[in-house]
């Protein structure tokens, strides 16, 4: 495939990630069998010409999750991988790690080509490579085909909403980190509006694209959460919109929130339908990757050229992945403020309006205020009644009988 270089260059420096060296990736010295990143060869026909990384940690269980994750331009799979804060993850909660590389071969700012129709297109260069890692991933490393997920910043996460578009059938979900919608262009000249100012279509419209982009595929489509910095003057705050209007169209939810919740870093939350897509909103945040370095279970990452300390970007999206653990309990499912028993909710005041039912996931219930975990469970608020395990896979319906007082089902 032809590729621009002078035209490339220019949207390289538009849409630019941080240059992060390989020697980074490890920071002490480990153990000869510890695990690490390596570079995979012969993981199949390769059109897109892309390079395989895979991060397999120590003690991986068969039947294991996969992350794929999709690095900006100018950037490289092991500065993505050493600062994006997700092997912290993938060795706590024992899953593997896909990380394509571009070459300057294929683009002359190691952008992945989300604007050309021959990389994007199912069956077809780079998308179908990036298919080709996961494949390997499968039959080598015993992966979960139906627990992969992919997320990537800026070029990555256009790339990524790619893969959501062409391989619904492949990815349970994934994160579009500032990114654009699928199919926003389809020349490097269309990129640039793409970015900035960014182009408005109708959710239907929008949604027609994702739809082409397999068709009469009628099988279930991955969720999706979005990212974007208030700030971001690479790729226009409304892209961020647009995308919403994308993934929310095409999962067959309405675009007004069915809950909202105020995060650190001054992050906002809009939860669509029931939490099929997500909408972060990083007030003040520029370009990059949102990390909030610390070691805190929800702290993670490296603050760096466009890696940003807001919030763990990584960790929300892991538990919206359902990679905490998915149907097995914490380890101290018990904590000393947990409720000892379930009280009866006749003690529940009268409503003085209407009850209202909220269906969504515990971890959305809890996001929203509507519940509270403790010891990996989720706890109604209020009336302190157990939901279930505290994580996006287990679904409650709750209904408000009072101020702060709720409890489960309508």
């Amino acid at each position: 495939m032809h590729r621009s270089p002078s035209v490339l260059a220019r949207l390289a420096g538009a849409l630019a990630g941080a240059v992060v060296a390989a020697a980074a990736l490890v920071a002490v010295a480990v153990p000869a069998q510890a695990a690490t990143l390596t570079q995979v060869t012969g993981f199949g026909s390769n059109p897109g010409n892309l390079a395989m990384y895979a991060y397999r940690p120590d003690g991986l269980p068969a039947n294991t999750p996969a992350v794929v994750l999709l690095h900006g331009c100018t950037q490289n799979a092991s500065g993505y991988f050493a600062n994006s804060g997700w092997q912290k993850y993938a060795d706590q909660w024992k899953f593997a790690l896909i990380v394509p590389q571009q070459s300057s071969a294929n683009n002359s700012s190691s952008c992945f080509n989300w604007f050309e129709i021959g990389d994007t297109t199912r069956g077809q260069g780079e998308a179908l490579s990036i298919k080709q890692m996961v494949d390997y991933a499968k039959s080598t490393y015993g992966v979960d085909p139906s627990r992969v997920f992919v997320s990537g910043l800026s070029a990555g996460g256009a790339m990524s909403a790619v893969m959501l578009a062409t391989y619904p059938d492949v990815f349970a979900a994934g994160s579009v980190i500032a990114g654009i919608p699928y199919r926003c262009a389809t020349s490097t000249t269309s990129a640039f509006s793409c970015m900035n100012p960014g182009v408005d279509k109708t959710p239907a419209q929008w949604g027609d694209l994702v739809r082409g982009a397999y068709s009469g595929y009628a099988g279930p489509r991955p969720k999706v959460a979005i990212w974007h910095g208030t700030s971001d003057y690479t790729v226009a705050v409304a892209s961020a919109t647009e995308s919403r209007d994308q993934w929310t169209n095409v999962l067959g939810v309405a675009q007004t929130p069915t809950s909202t919740a105020s995060l650190p870093g001054g992050t906002s939350l809009e939860v669509y339908g029931n939490d099929v897509v997500r909408l972060y909103r990083v007030s003040g945040m520029g370009h990059g990757t949102p990390v909030d370095p610390g070691s805190a279970i929800d702290q993670c990452g490296t603050a760096t050229s466009y890696f940003l300390d807001t919030i763990c970007s990584t960790y929300r999206d892991a538990l919206f992945f359902g990679l905490d653990g998915g149907a097995s309990p914490s380890p101290t499912p018990t904590a000393t403020s947990s409720p000892t028993a379930s009280p009866s909710p006749t003690p529940s005041p009268s409503p003085t309006t209407s009850p209202v039912c909220v269906t969504a996931s515990n971890y959305a219930h809890v996001a929203a205020g509507r519940a509270y975990q403790s010891g990996g469970y989720a706890y109604a608020l209020g009336s302190n009644q157990r939901m279930g395990l505290y994580n996006t896979f287990y679904t409650s319906t709750l209904t408000q009988t009072g101020p702060s007082y709720l409890v489960i089902g309508c």
